[in-house]
Order: structure tokens, then sequence, then C-alpha cells
């Protein structure tokens, strides 16, 4: 057992990063920072000017706002700036009514908000707001995280600065993991100091179900459980874990008013690290225990991988997460640590390269073919077949071969980055 403070480090960054959300999560940061510069302003903004890394702008084109119908960052804008309170942190747009959805309408006709591309940044998660009214002004700036401020301005007076923080400020918030640490950690932490982690379960599970009832999106969870469908997947455990966590990223991709619990920043994230372990566990019969060290041993998987590849990049998060659910499947089928790299090593071998072209309802597609992924590595895995190192980016170290992956993913794939803004920007 690692010691006390080690897990209490551990437990920690899991509460930091395994948080509720309602809505993609890049355009509902927009709002946050929005709302966060219209509370210092003091008073309801007459302009509002947000200036964006293209990674965010490229999450946040394509996906619906909760509660409002609407697709696209304007209405996030613009509920940020009227109803948003910074307080609720990614739940910001909670209090959203039918009213504020048409006022922000208006807002939008009225040519009160512009939206940019912030130039000459590294930095992919950037959020630059400038509000103004009545002569006053403000600024808030997040990056770096979701959640993260690191600038506020009102009136030319810095009410805060953490753009230049310290390596010894950030050292302090790294806690340092290994696929070893984070295995050992879910294997024998006791289970009172993590059973937080079914909070997961239930809200991840409750979006699925609502989603099932409903039209949302491609509602690719609906149709693997069509009859035509179960005729040629049957009804299996198999089928039951796409559908589950693809239904559930339907109404999230769609703006349902359903929060979900996301993962380093990523509701779909979140979905594709619970949903499969979740339902692998109850068709199995796993115990209250097993699930609880399954879905801790997935979720920190997960924090572990984007530690190094960052918030966003251009490599889907639905590769990052799945990864996490092989590994948590592969305990629930009896496997021990090295069955659980061997699937992490068939998870990046298949899936490294599957490209981020922004938060949009057919993410859920692609969540399919992470989740499909993630239970034939766990299978490969418990039946002693792992690709070798002789293969691609894979080596005998399982840390060395997660790092090759993000580093794929965080600078390999720059110019994909870019290519794929490009088109996202420039269509006929």
């Amino acid at each position: 057992m690692l010691p006390e403070t080690e897990r209490k480090r551990i437990i920690d960054l899991i509460h930091r990063e395994v948080i509720p959300a309602i809505g993609c999560t890049e355009p509902i940061a927009v709002a946050l920072c929005v709302a966060r510069a219209a509370e210092t302003l003091g008073s309801e903004p007459e302009r509002i000017a947000v200036r964006l890394s293209a990674n965010i702008l490229k999450n946040a084109m394509g996906v619906g706002i909760p509660g409002t119908g609407m697709i696209g960052l304007p209405i996030a804008v613009a509920l940020g700036a009227t109803i948003g309170r910074s307080e609720y942190q990614l739940e910001v747009l909670r209090d959203v009514t039918p009213e504020a959805v048409e006022y922000g309408r208006q807002m939008i006709d009225a040519k009160r908000i512009a939206i940019s591309l912030k130039e000459g940044i590294s930095e992919k998660l950037y959020i630059e707001t400038e509000v103004e009214a009545a002569g006053h002004r403000a600024v808030a700036i997040i990056a770096g995280g979701h959640t993260s401020f690191v600038y506020v301005e009102r009136d030319g007076e810095v009410l805060l600065d953490k753009r230049c923080a310290s390596s010894e400020d950030e050292e302090a918030g790294e806690v340092p993991l290994t696929l070893r640490r984070v295995w050992e950690f879910a294997m024998t932490t006791p289970l009172d100091e993590i059973r937080f982690i079914l909070e997961t379960k239930r809200l991840n599970k409750a979006a699925a179900e609502t989603s099932f009832a409903g039209e949302y999106g491609h509602c690719v969870g609906r149709t693997l459980r069509c009859d035509r469908e179960q005729q040629i997947m049957g009804d299996s455990i198999f089928a039951r874990i796409l559908s589950y966590t693809s239904a559930a990223c339907d109404a999230r991709m769609a703006g349902a008013m359903i929060p979900v619990m996301s993962n380093s920043g990523s509701g779909n994230q979140g979905i594709a690290a619970t949903l499969p372990v979740v339902v692998y566990a109850e068709e199995t019969a796993a115990s209250e225990a097993q699930m609880i060290r399954a879905l801790t041993l997935s979720h920190l998987t997960v924090v572990y991988i984007k530690q190094s590849l960052g918030r966003l990049s251009a490599l889907c998060g639905c590769v990052v997460a799945a990864t996490g659910s092989s590994c948590g499947i592969t305990y629930l089928m009896g496997g021990g640590y090295e069955q659980a790299a061997a699937a992490v090593k068939n998870m990046i071998a298949n899936l490294t390269g599957m490209i981020c072209d922004g938060a949009k309802p057919s993410c859920a597609m692609k969540l399919t073919s992470g989740v499909s992924t993630a239970v034939l590595s766990a299978m490969m895995a418990m039946d002693g077949r792992c690709v070798s190192p002789v293969e691609g980016i894979i080596e005998e170290d399982v840390d060395r071969c997660i790092h090759n992956l993000t580093s794929i993913g965080r600078d390999g794939m720059d110019e994909t980055d870019r290519l794929v803004l490009h088109i996202m920007t420039h269509k006929g």
C-alpha cells in the first residue's frame, strides 16, 4: 500500500480532474471565462470580445449548448455574460432559462459579441475575454486547464496574475505517476478513501439512460439497441457497453441539460472511462469493491496519460479514455498488472493517430470505436496476446509506450491540428 501522504495527493488529484460538467467543456469553459469577466466588471457587458486558441475554437464550433437548442460559441458567450456564475465552474450555465436564451439571441443579433483566434500563443487551452460597459473594462483569462484562471483585471487594476507561475508552483500541483503506481493505488487504497468514485457511475449511467429515452445527436446509443442491430451484434455485454457509452455522448454533444462526470477537462473522456467498466461490472455481477477499484484504475489511468498529452491535442481523447476503461475491464476479468499493461500496449498499437476534429455529435461514433478496441485489447491481454516491441511505437516498457503515444499527439500532430482547423473554418 502507498504511504498515506502519497495516497492523499493522488486522491486530491482525482478530485481535481474528475468533476461534474454540463455540456461540452470547451464552450462551457468559454462561458465560465465570460462569466468571471462580467462579474469583475460588475454590470452586464455592452460589448464582449473573446479571443481563443485554435484548439478551443475547434472544439466549440459544432457542439450543442445545454438548454438552448443552439450550436456554437455565440450563445455560450451571451449566456455566460448574463446568467453564468463562475462559482458553478463547469456547470456555469445551470441556471439557463428560455427567457435567457431569447435575450442571448438578441445580444448576438445586435453584434455585441466578437469571437476571434488568438494569434501568437503556444498554449493549446487559452481563453481571453474582454468586456466593456459604461466606460469600464474587465479582462479574464483561462489557460492550461478548463477552470484555471490565470489573469483577471478591472480598469487596469490587476486582481489576479498567474501567467508566469514559478516552476515550484507547477511542481507543487503535479503528482508523478506510472502505470505501476496507478495500479498499486487502485488495488490497495482502503475502499472508504476512494468510494467517491461511484459518483461517476451514478451521473454517467443516468446520462445514458436519459439519452435512450430521447432524440439526441445521431442516436448512436439507441441505434445499437434496435432490433436490426441486435440481430447483427446480439444482446451481449459488448453491445450494451457500446450502447451505454455512445448514448451518454449523444446527449452531451447535443446539448442536453444533463450533468456528466468529466475526466481531465472532458466529459467524453469521463464517459468513456466510466461506462464500459460499469456495464461490464454489472453484467458480470462484480462486487461493489471490484467496481470501485476498476473505476479508480480506469479514471486514474486516463489522468496519468493526460499528464503528458495535455488538455487538448490533435489526438482524439477517446483513445486515452478507452485505454483507461480497458485497464478497468482487464482487472474485472481477473487480470493483474501485467495483463493491464498488455491491454494498454494493445490499445496504443491500434488507435494511435485517431484525430480530433472538434467536439460534435459524431463523437459518439469515435467513442464506440475506442471502447470496441478497449474490450478487444482486454480480451487479448487475458489470452496472453500483446503487441510486441518490434511493432511500431510499442516498447517493452509500458510507460515508454504511453509517452510515445502522447508525444505523437502533443507534438507530432501539430500540423494535423492546424490543417483540421483550416478545413473546419473554410468549408465551401
